[in-house]
Protein backbone atom coordinates (compact mmCIF):
# COMPACT_ATOMS: atom_id res chain seq x y z
CA UNK A 1 0.00 0.00 0.00
CA UNK A 2 1.16 3.51 -0.52
CA UNK A 3 -0.18 5.02 2.50
CA UNK A 4 -2.64 3.92 5.11
CA UNK A 5 -5.34 5.92 4.34
CA UNK A 6 -8.55 4.17 4.28
CA UNK A 7 -9.74 5.80 0.20
CA UNK A 8 -6.08 4.88 -0.50
CA UNK A 9 -6.86 1.10 0.41
CA UNK A 10 -9.86 0.59 -1.59
CA UNK A 11 -8.34 2.31 -4.35
CA UNK A 12 -5.19 0.37 -4.43
CA UNK A 13 -8.40 -2.84 -4.57
CA UNK A 14 -10.56 -1.47 -6.68
CA UNK A 15 -8.74 1.38 -8.62
CA UNK A 16 -9.69 0.09 -12.06
CA UNK A 17 -12.40 -0.84 -13.74
CA UNK A 18 -12.26 -4.66 -14.14
CA UNK A 19 -12.30 -5.18 -10.30
CA UNK A 20 -15.55 -3.62 -9.81
CA UNK A 21 -17.51 -5.23 -12.88
CA UNK A 22 -15.96 -8.71 -11.70
CA UNK A 23 -18.26 -8.37 -8.32
CA UNK A 24 -20.93 -6.80 -10.31
CA UNK A 25 -20.69 -10.42 -12.08
CA UNK A 26 -21.03 -11.83 -8.91
CA UNK A 27 -23.48 -10.45 -7.40
CA UNK A 28 -25.91 -8.96 -10.69
CA UNK A 29 -25.53 -11.65 -13.68
CA UNK A 30 -24.65 -14.96 -11.52
CA UNK A 31 -21.55 -15.63 -13.39
CA UNK A 32 -19.27 -18.01 -11.31
CA UNK A 33 -17.16 -19.56 -13.58
CA UNK A 34 -14.21 -18.07 -15.37
CA UNK A 35 -15.47 -18.98 -18.65
CA UNK A 36 -18.49 -16.68 -18.04
CA UNK A 37 -16.42 -14.09 -16.85
CA UNK A 38 -14.86 -14.13 -20.30
CA UNK A 39 -18.16 -13.46 -21.48
CA UNK A 40 -18.80 -10.19 -19.91
CA UNK A 41 -19.72 -7.45 -22.35
CA UNK A 42 -16.74 -5.50 -21.46
CA UNK A 43 -14.16 -8.31 -23.16
CA UNK A 44 -11.88 -9.39 -20.08
CA UNK A 45 -8.54 -10.18 -21.05
CA UNK A 46 -7.63 -13.46 -19.78
CA UNK A 47 -4.67 -12.62 -18.31
CA UNK A 48 -5.88 -9.25 -16.24
CA UNK A 49 -9.03 -11.51 -14.82
CA UNK A 50 -6.92 -14.32 -13.85
CA UNK A 51 -4.87 -11.36 -12.25
CA UNK A 52 -8.10 -9.78 -10.55
CA UNK A 53 -9.23 -13.04 -9.36
CA UNK A 54 -6.39 -13.82 -7.45
CA UNK A 55 -6.06 -10.33 -6.26
CA UNK A 56 -9.59 -10.47 -5.03
CA UNK A 57 -9.38 -14.17 -3.24
CA UNK A 58 -5.72 -12.65 -1.52
CA UNK A 59 -8.36 -10.28 -0.36
CA UNK A 60 -11.03 -12.67 0.80
CA UNK A 61 -13.50 -10.27 -1.24
CA UNK A 62 -14.18 -13.60 -3.15
CA UNK A 63 -13.79 -17.55 -2.81
CA UNK A 64 -12.39 -19.86 -5.10
CA UNK A 65 -13.50 -23.69 -4.29
CA UNK A 66 -13.68 -26.49 -6.53
CA UNK A 67 -16.98 -27.25 -7.96
CA UNK A 68 -18.58 -30.20 -6.56
CA UNK A 69 -20.34 -31.67 -10.15
CA UNK A 70 -16.81 -30.57 -12.28
CA UNK A 71 -13.43 -31.31 -10.28
CA UNK A 72 -11.63 -29.46 -12.92
CA UNK A 73 -13.29 -26.12 -12.67
CA UNK A 74 -13.47 -23.95 -10.16
CA UNK A 75 -16.63 -21.92 -8.96
CA UNK A 76 -16.31 -18.62 -7.66
CA UNK A 77 -18.55 -16.74 -4.99
CA UNK A 78 -18.44 -13.88 -3.21
CA UNK A 79 -17.49 -13.60 0.97
CA UNK A 80 -19.20 -11.55 3.43
CA UNK A 81 -16.30 -8.59 2.73
CA UNK A 82 -17.32 -8.93 -0.57
CA UNK A 83 -21.21 -8.69 -0.35
CA UNK A 84 -20.59 -5.52 2.02
CA UNK A 85 -19.27 -3.98 -1.18
CA UNK A 86 -23.02 -3.97 -2.33
CA UNK A 87 -23.82 -0.80 -1.13
CA UNK A 88 -21.00 1.17 -2.77
CA UNK A 89 -22.18 -1.22 -6.27
CA UNK A 90 -25.71 0.13 -5.89
CA UNK A 91 -24.43 3.94 -5.27
CA UNK A 92 -21.92 4.39 -8.36
CA UNK A 93 -24.55 2.86 -10.47
CA UNK A 94 -27.52 5.22 -9.42
CA UNK A 95 -24.68 7.99 -9.84
CA UNK A 96 -24.19 6.71 -13.64
CA UNK A 97 -27.63 6.57 -13.92
CA UNK A 98 -28.09 10.33 -13.06
CA UNK A 99 -25.00 11.94 -14.74
CA UNK A 100 -24.46 9.68 -17.95
CA UNK A 101 -23.68 11.75 -20.98
CA UNK A 102 -24.36 8.70 -23.05
CA UNK A 103 -27.15 6.27 -23.30
CA UNK A 104 -27.17 3.38 -20.99
CA UNK A 105 -28.20 -0.17 -21.42
CA UNK A 106 -31.72 -0.40 -20.20
CA UNK A 107 -30.41 -3.70 -18.78
CA UNK A 108 -28.67 -1.41 -16.17
CA UNK A 109 -32.42 -1.59 -13.65
CA UNK A 110 -31.15 -5.15 -12.88
CA UNK A 111 -28.66 -3.71 -10.56
CA UNK A 112 -29.98 -0.23 -9.60
CA UNK A 113 -34.01 -0.50 -10.65
CA UNK A 114 -34.59 -1.85 -6.83
CA UNK A 115 -32.93 0.82 -5.00
CA UNK A 116 -34.80 3.46 -7.56
CA UNK A 117 -38.01 2.22 -6.67
CA UNK A 118 -37.39 1.23 -2.80
CA UNK A 119 -34.54 3.28 -1.98
CA UNK A 120 -30.88 2.35 -1.54
CA UNK A 121 -30.92 1.11 2.18
CA UNK A 122 -34.38 -0.60 1.84
CA UNK A 123 -32.50 -2.77 -1.20
CA UNK A 124 -29.27 -2.75 0.43
CA UNK A 125 -31.05 -4.86 3.10
CA UNK A 126 -32.54 -7.23 0.47
CA UNK A 127 -29.87 -7.96 -1.47
CA UNK A 128 -27.21 -8.65 1.56
CA UNK A 129 -29.25 -11.76 2.74
CA UNK A 130 -30.01 -12.64 -0.78
CA UNK A 131 -26.46 -12.88 -1.49
CA UNK A 132 -25.50 -13.92 1.81
CA UNK A 133 -27.88 -16.87 1.06
CA UNK A 134 -26.34 -17.41 -2.18
CA UNK A 135 -22.73 -17.00 -2.14
CA UNK A 136 -22.21 -18.15 2.07
CA UNK A 137 -23.48 -21.29 2.08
Amino acid sequence: MRSDCPLNYGIEIFGDKWTLLIIRDLMFFGKRYYNEFLGSAEGFATNLLADRLAMLEKEKIIKKEKDSLHKQRFVYSLTEKGIDLLPIILSIGLWSDKYATIKLNPERDIIIGGAKKKGLSREVDYLKKKFLSEHCK
